[in-house]
């Protein structure tokens, strides 16, 4: 790498929001990948598994990267089935805004304020929504519990 290539490379890292250390909400770091509370207040439970290098599709990473990631992934999914017991669990890959790879790992419910939508619309906001928040809200901390235990032992 050129000097040049260093120097736009550190810029842009110091730049990057999910090169931050630590990332707000964050649970568990490896290596590899990070694993966060997403912390968007009508949507508790809202985790992303996050790459750490400046990686912008999921074809970027190599076959072996690709598989250890979404194992990450799909056991967040496991876990959060197992905690928090959620009607579906959205899986999303955006990442438009950040050079990073990343998943979404969205618990949801038939009376979440979006449901049956995407969480990124919003809807209406009921006393059985309010409800649910509430009642995923206490169970957060088994569930990052939980996650921290498996990616931690």
């Amino acid at each position: 790498m050129t000097d040049k290539a260093t120097a736009a490379t550190a810029a842009t890292e110091t730049q990057c929001p999910l090169c931050q250390l630590p990332l707000p909400g964050e649970l568990v770091r490896s290596d590899q990948w990070v694993i966060i509370d997403a912390n968007e207040p009508m949507f508790p439970g809202f985790t992303r598994v996050v790459w750490i290098e400046h990686v912008r599709e999921m074809t970027d990473l190599s076959t072996r990267q690709r598989q250890d990631l979404m194992d990450v992934v799909f056991e967040v999914e496991q876990i959060m089935r197992t905690s928090l017991n959620p009607h579906k669990v959205n899986l999303a890959s955006l990442g438009n805004q950040a050079p990073h790879v990343h998943w979404h790992v969205i618990p949801r419910w038939s009376d979440d304020v979006a449901y049956p939508g995407p969480v990124w619309v919003g809807g209406q906001d009921t006393e059985a929504a309010q409800h649910r928040r509430a009642q995923t809200q206490r169970a957060l901390a088994d569930y990052h519990g939980a996650l921290i235990q498996r990616f931690t032992a």
